[in-house]
């Protein structure tokens, strides 16, 4: 498998940590999202989306990250991400499409650039549009987590939801946003971050990061 994607892209980021949780081996392919290299013709005449990650698996380019995951735990059933039981199936998902499908798009990058040009907002002004997005869906996914009584990860082992937060919860942190009164995704965060997979799978470990030039 040959992964191309962002260090600190999050869709790259959860199919990085669903790879590393299910113990696949994959080459790790930069793509320059500041240099706008996934839109060149190389690119997009393979991912029409022009986005990351794109993932060369089993003689064909794969993309969009949530459809990967799920298909990763379809062809290689072992290591599962999602439960075998159906109502924890359904709250992983639950959990993990809410943050998937409510924040990604006002968050991603083309947003944030278009905010500052051409419509003339200031980086502050960005950032408080970037936090207040953050809120409207940590808070009731917060809330769910208290309701579930979660321990340090949503069952008994990371999975599907753990892969889908962890990116979401490093990138609100660079935008200074606050977890104080978010106890159960701080705990579900460190704990995971204790992990090798997940400490493998971080933007900091990744050969595009500036850690590593």
């Amino acid at each position: 498998m040959r992964l191309h994607g962002y260090y600190r892209s999050s869709t790259s980021y959860r199919l990085r940590i669903a790879l590393e949780l299910k113990g696949l081996a994959y080459e790790n392919v930069p793509v320059n999202l500041l240099q706008s290299e996934q839109k060149g013709e190389a690119f997009t005449s393979r991912n029409p989306f022009g986005s990351v990650p794109l993932l060369e698996a089993d003689g064909r380019d794969r993309v969009q990250s949530m459809a990967l995951i799920e298909w990763l735990d379809e062809a290689y059933p072992e290591h599962p991400l999602l439960p075998a039981d159906l109502e924890q199936r359904y709250t992983a998902r639950e959990l993990g499409y809410a943050i998937a499908t409510e924040l990604h798009a006002p968050l991603n990058l083309p947003v944030l650039k278009y905010l500052k040009d051409p419509l003339g907002h200031d980086q502050e002004t960005v950032e408080s549009w970037y936090r207040h997005w953050l809120a409207r869906t940590l808070d009731p996914v917060e809330a769910r987590l208290a309701q579930l009584g979660t321990g340090d990860f949503l069952f008994d082992a990371p999975g599907f939801f753990e892969a889908i937060l962890l990116p979401q919860v490093y990138n609100a942190q660079r935008f200074g946003f606050d977890f104080g009164d978010k106890p159960h995704i701080v705990r579900i965060e460190r704990a995971c971050l204790a992990l090798p997979p997940f400490q493998r799978a971080h933007p900091d470990a990744q050969p595009d990061s500036p850690e590593n030039q």
